[in-house]
């Protein structure tokens, strides 16, 4: 099904979003581009998301087995503050629905995801009294550029096994003391091209998951307006996180003229195959399974 724009979405659909006797996680994806749109959907509606909706332009394509199982919203991800607005709209729309939201051409990845559904994952963190779940965007890119020029290849997709580090997150509002249970993560392709990425863009921490509230607000740097929602665990133990495998960072690179013909390879002394399983994130320290076993 196909909308004009989200306030048509809103208007038709928001007295259903989040109920039914299933209670699946909802999932936003936002299409930048032609970029494995269809094979981010179905990877999604795999994981049990339901439904998926796909943010997307009028000139973009969809698969007709994606088209008949997903909602369309027309929609121009490019608009400055476009995404935080939209994601924000609908999390008003379904208060106490479990979301989701990442870009085309992205993957969740959570621990054992491989045999245990979205639902079951979320319904074990929400009763550990969390709301939000912490996901780190680790990049992928192809490993030869000459065979695939935008980066993104399913079959030849590699990833920083090192680089990663976090530091404290200062708070404006405390002199600049670091905020409890909140860092900035860094690493991957942010980390080693820096030049070619803004300060405020090299962060690869992001809440893709968390549950819809009236007053929730999405900000520009994909933390939201309630300071639990940025926390990376309770005070008690640590807890779930998830990991969104992501071409997004290689797509710019190799789009931007002004990175684009200084990079031959993505690939350095660091680099692996991504083996699309979760057991290799978890063994890199990429993702943490907390108390879930």
């Amino acid at each position: 099904m196909q909308y004009s724009g989200l306030d048509e979405f809103l208007k038709r659909q928001a007295a259903g979003l989040g109920k039914g006797p299933a209670q699946r996680p909802l999932a936003m994806i936002f299409c930048e581009d032609q970029a494995e749109v269809d094979t981010t959907a179905r990877h999604h509606m795999q994981l049990g998301f339901a439904p998926v909706l796909m943010f997307m332009p009028r000139h973009l394509a969809l698969a007709p087995d994606v088209a008949e199982r997903v909602l369309r919203i027309d929609f121009d991800p490019h608009a400055p503050g476009a995404v935080p607005r939209a994601v924000s709209r609908v999390a008003s729309a379904a208060p106490g629905c479990w979301m989701f939201y990442c870009y085309n051409a992205e993957f969740l990845f959570y621990p054992f995801c491989e045999t245990r559904s979205i639902a079951e994952m979320l319904a074990f963190h929400g009763e550990e009294r969390r709301d939000a779940m912490l996901t780190y965007v680790i990049d992928l890119y192809a490993g030869d550029l000459g065979a695939a020029p935008d980066a993104v290849s399913l079959d030849d997709a590699w990833l920083d096994r090192s680089g990663y580090y976090a530091l404290a997150r200062p708070d404006p509002a405390n002199r600049g003391h670091p905020k409890e249970r909140q860092l900035d993560f860094f690493g991957g392709l942010r980390w080693r091209f820096d030049e070619h990425v803004p300060k405020e863009r090299r962060k690869i921490d992001r809440i893709a998951l968390f549950r819809a509230a009236k007053s929730l607000g999405l900000r520009d740097d994909h933390t939201f307006n309630v300071e639990e929602y940025n926390t990376y665990a309770c005070p008690w133990h640590h807890n779930l996180t998830a990991a969104l495998a992501s071409f997004r960072t290689a797509k710019a690179l190799k789009r931007n003229p002004g990175s684009s013909d200084g990079i031959a390879s993505f690939r350095w002394r660091n680099s692996a195959r991504f083996e699309w399983h979760s057991r290799q994130l978890l063994d890199l320290g990429l993702m943490e399974p907390g108390q879930w076993f």
